[in-house]
């Protein structure tokens, strides 16, 4: 005889393979088990969990060491991906990037590995289209589409350069944070302009949080 919980099992595995329920994995987190064409393979309690990530990502990765990625779940017909990042900000970025008609998730990876994602969110404030065309599968007319649609949702300009490595740590961790509290990529970055680098991620997300009330 079936039992309740069986039926219920059996139901909602159903509802899952039918589409009318969809399970969304928002991060992962577990150990480096494989690297392979910029993806790479996370056990999670024995369970090797596929995620395709951007160049910088896969050169950082190191087999055997555990890591967290905030996934985004892309769900088609006939399969199933995950694209990781290791900060929200990267994540969210990434996301506003494949809502740019003709920007799917393969071609928002190829932005993304442009560089750190604030050089790629300072880019596209700063309408630098042919920074944006550098990447592979996008052309100049997708590249000037996604600087006409996102420079106004990620926030304003910031100083980059190859030297000041740790600003642009601190900036992802203070943006992920205020992403964290519910803050959008845009409001998150114009709350930290201004705020110098020097200060501590603590310290710029205290400052930030008072200049917004």
């Amino acid at each position: 005889m079936t039992s309740v919980f069986g039926l219920a099992f059996f139901n909602l595995r159903k509802n899952i393979k039918s589409g009318i329920i969809k399970l969304m994995i928002a991060h992962i987190y577990g150990k480096i088990a494989e690297k392979f064409a910029g993806s790479v393979i996370v056990d999670v309690a024995g369970v090797g969990y596929e995620v395709i990530v951007p160049a910088g990502e896969f050169d950082r990765a190191v087999l055997g060491e555990e890591i967290k990625f905030y996934t985004y779940h892309h769900i088609r017909e006939q399969s199933q991906e995950l694209f990781g990042f290791s900060s929200l900000a990267a994540k969210k970025l990434f996301e506003l990037l494949i809502t740019v008609q003709g920007v799917g998730p393969k071609a928002g990876i190829a932005i993304m590995s442009l560089g750190e994602s604030e050089e790629v969110r300072n880019a596209i404030a700063c309408e630098d289209s042919k920074f944006i065309q550098k990447a592979a599968g996008v052309g100049k007319k997708s590249a000037e589409r996604v600087v006409l649609d996102l420079k106004d949702k990620v926030g304003l300009a910031t100083k980059f350069s190859q030297t000041s490595q740790v600003s642009v740590s601190s900036m992802d961790e203070a943006l992920e944070a205020l992403i964290a509290l519910g803050y959008n990529l845009a409001d998150a970055s114009q709350m930290l302009e201004g705020i110098s680098p020097e200060f501590s991620t603590e310290e710029r997300i205290t400052q930030a949080l008072r200049s917004n009330f």
